[in-house]
This record gives C-alpha cells, sequence and structure tokens, in this order.
C-alpha cells in the first residue's frame, strides 16, 4: 500500500490515551495515525562538533513516558522478564529505558547513539511484547527489522532469538550471499519477524515470497549507513509497503541529511533519545594517532597484531586485506580475512573462528564496522585511515562496547596527517598522538606490539566443521587418522578443509 507524503504533510498523531495507556494496544494492532496538525522539526539543543552536516532533531509533541531503571517496571510479558534474568540482563542501558515505556504503547522512536549502546533490546523487545499473541499468515510477516549488513542482520537475529522463543514467535533471517530459495521456504511457513537487508528483501518480494501488507511494527537500525551504501531508494520503496498506520522505530549511530528524509517522511510525532556518538567514544575509549614512516608502516602493523589478545585491523581495500593477512599468517599471526568479496558462508565461520580465540586478528574492510558484536575486545587498528568521521566512529564502536573500555589507534604516515587533523576534529575526539617506529618501547606500552613468532601457520577449520567421507570415497587410497590435521598449504586468508 503506497502512501503519498511530503516534507510538509500533515501529521498523523495518536491519541494521548491510546499512546500513553499502560498496555492499551500491546497485543493488538499498533495505535492508528489520524490527521493533525504538521509535525513540528525544531533545534533539540545545541548540535556537537561530532554532529556536523547532521539533522536538527525533531521536537516531540505529545510528552514522553518517563524513562524506567528497571526492566520490572515495564508493562512488558512475564516470559520477556524471565529471559531478560536468564540472559543476565537486569538494568537497562540509558537508550532501553528511555524509548521501551514509549514504544511498549506504541510510539514512534527516534534513537541515536553509538554502536554498543543497547539499540538491539531496545527495539527488539518492544517489537517482540507488541507482536506476542499473534500469529503471521504464510510469506505475510508481522514485524520488520531493516538493517544494512548481513553480519547485522545475523548479530540482530541472535540477540532477539532467546526472547522470541519465550513468547513462541518466529524468526527468519533474509540476506544475500545465502540461497533465496531456502529463505522463501522459512517464509512460506510463516514468521511473525522478519530481520533483513534490504536487497535481498525486495528479491522475495518480486518473487511473489513475501508481502509487507500486514507489518504493523517497522525498525530501521543502522539507518545511516544504509543510506551510505545507497539503499535509501529500496528502503523508502519497502517502507511505502507496510502498514500505513503502523509503528516505526529509527536507530542511528549518526543522523545525516539523508536520514532526515526517513525521519520527516515515515516518523510521526516521535519520541526522541540522543546521545552524542562521539561523547561514548571519548568516555570509554582511549584515541591514538601513531604517526609512522611508510617504509616502517608494515613492520609497525605486524608487531601491533603479534600482540596477546584480540585485534581487529581495518584497511581500505579487499586486496590490502588479503594481502596484510596472508603476510600476518606467514609471520606466525593467526590471521583471518573478513570482506565483501567473500562468500556468506566463509564470513560467518571467520567471525565464530574470531569470536572463539581460533583467530586472533581479524584483517577488515569497512563491512565489519557495523554489525560485529565480540566481547574482550579491547583494540582496534585502522591500518589505513578512514576518509570520514563516522566510519571513525564505527569502526571504533567494535571496541568499548556496553560501557567496557577500549583503544583505537590510528596509523599514520606523514602525508595523512592534516586530513586525519581534520576527522578528528568533526568526530569530537582529541587523540593522543605519538610518533612510533615498530621497535619503540611506547608502540609496545600503548598496542601491546611484540615481535611475531615467524613460524608460517595455517589457519584450520574446527574437526566439527570437516565434513565425513562420502561412502563413494572410503577405500580410495590409504585412510588418514581420525585425528589427523588437514593443513593443506593454500594461498588463502583462511584455509578451510571444508571450503
Amino acid at each position: 500500500m503506497n502512501r503519498t507524503r511530503t516534507n510538509d504533510r500533515s501529521a498523523r498523531t495518536r491519541s494521548s490515551s491510546s499512546a500513553a495507556g499502560k498496555g492499551g494496544n500491546r497485543f493488538g494492532p499498533p495505535a492508528p495515525r489520524r490527521s493533525g496538525r504538521p509535525t513540528r522539526f525544531g533545534v533539540h539543543g545545541s548540535r556537537p562538533a561530532a554532529a556536523q552536516g547532521e539533522f536538527a532533531l525533531p521536537r516531540t509533541i505529545t510528552a514522553a513516558l518517563p524513562a524506567v531503571e528497571s526492566f520490572a517496571d515495564l508493562d512488558m510479558s512475564e516470559h520477556l522478564l524471565a529471559e531478560l534474568g536468564r540472559q543476565g540482563v537486569s538494568v537497562p542501558f540509558p537508550i532501553q529505558g528511555a524509548t521501551l515505556p514509549n514504544s511498549l504503547a506504541g510510539r514512534d522512536v527516534l534513537g541515536r547513539g553509538r554502536t554498543g549502546s543497547g539499540k538491539t533490546l531496545a527495539f527488539g523487545l518492544a517489537l517482540l511484547a507488541r507482536t506476542a499473541g499473534q500469529r503471521a499468515e504464510p510469506r505475510r510477516p508481522l514485524g520488520l527489522v531493516l538493517v544494512p549488513t548481513r553480519e547485522l542482520a545475523q548479530q540482530v537475529t541472535d540477540a532477539l532469538t532467546p526472547y522470541a522463543r519465550s513468547v513462541k514467535l518466529r524468526l527468519a533471517t533474509v540476506v544475500g550471499g545465502m540461497s533465496i530459495g531456502k529463505q522463501a521456504g522459512v517464509l512460506r511457513g510463516g514468521a511473525e519477524v522478519v530481520v533483513a537487508t534490504p536487497g535481498r528483501l525486495k528479491d522475495l518480494i518480486d518473487r511473489g515470497e513475501c508481502r509487507l501488507n500486514q507489518v504493523g511494527i517497522t525498525v530501521l537500525d543502522e539507518a545511516d549507513q544504509m543510506a551510505d551504501m545507497g539503499f535509501m531508494p529500496q528502503v523508502t520503496a519497502l517502507l511505502d509497503q507496510v502498514r500505513p498506520e503502523g509503528q516505526r522505530m529509527l536507530f542511528s549511530a549518526t543522523l545525516d541529511r539523508n536520514v532526515d528524509l526517513l525521519v520527516r517522511r515515515y516518523l510521526t510525532d516521535p519520541v526522541v533519545h540522543s546521545v552524542d556518538p562521539s561523547a561514548g567514544a571519548v568516555t570509554t575509549m582511549e584515541h591514538h594517532v601513531l604517526h609512522v614512516h611508510g617504509a616502517d608502516k608494515h613492520a609497525t602493523t605486524t608487531r601491533i597484531a603479534a600482540r596477546d589478545g584480540r585485534v581487529i585491523m581495518f584497511l581500505d581495500t579487499k586486496h590490502a586485506v588479503d594481502r596484510l593477512t596472508q603476510d600476518l599468517l606467514d609471520s606466525g599471526v593467526r590471521a583471518a580475512a573478513l570482506h565483501g568479496g567473500k562468500s556468506q558462508p566463509q564470513r560467518t565461520r571467520t567471525l565464530a573462528q574470531f569470536k572463539t580465540g581460533h583467530v586472533s586478528v581479524l584483517v577488515a574492510t569497512n563491512v565489519a564496522a557495523r554489525g560485529i558484536h565480540v566481547d574482550n575486545l579491547d583494540l582496534v587498528v585502522n591500518v589505513d585511515p578512514p576518509t570520514d568521521h563516522k566510519d571513525y566512529l564505527h569502526r571504533g564502536g567494535r571496541t568499548a562496547r556496553a560501557g567496557e573500555s577500549g583503544r583505537v589507534v590510528t596509523l599514520v604516515t606523514p602525508n595523512q596527517r592534516r586530513a586525519m587533523v581534520r576527522l578528528m576534529s568533526d568526530a569530537g575526539i582529541r587523540p593522543q598522538t605519538t610518533q612510533v617506529r615498530s621497535g619503540d618501547e611506547a608502540l609496545s606500552r600503548i598496542t601491546g606490539a611484540q615481535a611475531p613468532s615467524g613460524i608460517p601457520v595455517v589457519i584450520t577449520a574446527p574437526v566439527a566443521e570437516r565434513p565425513k567421507r562420502s561412502a563413494s570415497s572410503r577405500g580410495r587410497g590409504r585412510r588418514r587418522p581420525a585425528s589427523a590435521t588437514r593443513r593443506t598449504p593454500v594461498r588463502n586468508s583462511v584455509v578451510d578443509a571444508a571450503a
């Protein structure tokens, strides 16, 4: 069902009684939107340095319900509350405590906060609570979460699965790089909530395998990156197909003019919760700019990679990622590559190996800048400095998640220094700047750098992932002992017996 709007359209506001009434429409359809006063968009506080180019936040017309300090204070299913306890989640993060009372009542929500601030449960609990008790028809989901990357889709699905099970809701993940036939089959079987990337969801709709006319709650997560990746036409086309009176929640780490379009066009009198994304980065992270000479940069990078503990290293191109990964493997560092040129099964396996410690260094392009959560990751290294302050914040957001501490290090050659000063100013960050060489004590003190072993390593798949030999192949030649490890010297970043 299409809707025609303009930026000066009349807002369709809900009645305050249905929005604020305790549990008034939690299990039923979203509160209706009605024609009323034009939505007012005004300045909402001062604009921080990190928000250069961002738009003024909308001023809420209808007063928001007060924040809560405990999940028990929310009008939410006892099954969800019990699952929160089982998951060890006791106290809401600020963005959860502020938005959940309102989203549970059916209000639209605009949330801005740095990655790792708790946005997934902020929208996920409301979506599941308000959908619980309903059953989706085949191919017609009731709730939709749109995300920019496959990794983020999987992370959202993993985070919400135990809560969905507790209220007997079915989740489906719809992303590229995986079998579209299998995803279509899941949708034909019925799923109340779909977590999707825009391109694959559009493909399934074009095939007649999914319709959005029953979607009453829609979430846009990391909306700014969807805009940056060129998904805006697909996103707006999808939003025009969901129920026009439905609830919308938009969460993003930064808000630029492209996201402004989504806010003005699709959110009605939203409750706004905004935390400057650079503020959390400043308080929970150390930011270091290391001035290096070009001839010494590779040796510096290798010594940092050989440190104890896990590290993510960002580079600009897939070729550079593959080349550095192989160099690190040859130096004795357990490294793996992650970029858009890898198949989705390869990307999923690499992330699993990184999270379990099978791999200690993840070398990545910006594909890993969002949607990856790894506990106890205390160092992110920009081997190639980002060109945009938003990319810097998102890369750094892989560490210091959920209030933990972390460190972000950027290697800068002499010809990059001026651009780096501008980028840090735009991000509202004052880094510590140090001139280093590969063997310096300062490099070890800041990053934990140490000399690599120099003994080449080959990353093999865990035994459980290796395929069993088929009956037709058994008996061909001498059988290898079950305990043998396959170590094929292939020049790939991750050597996998199952590949």
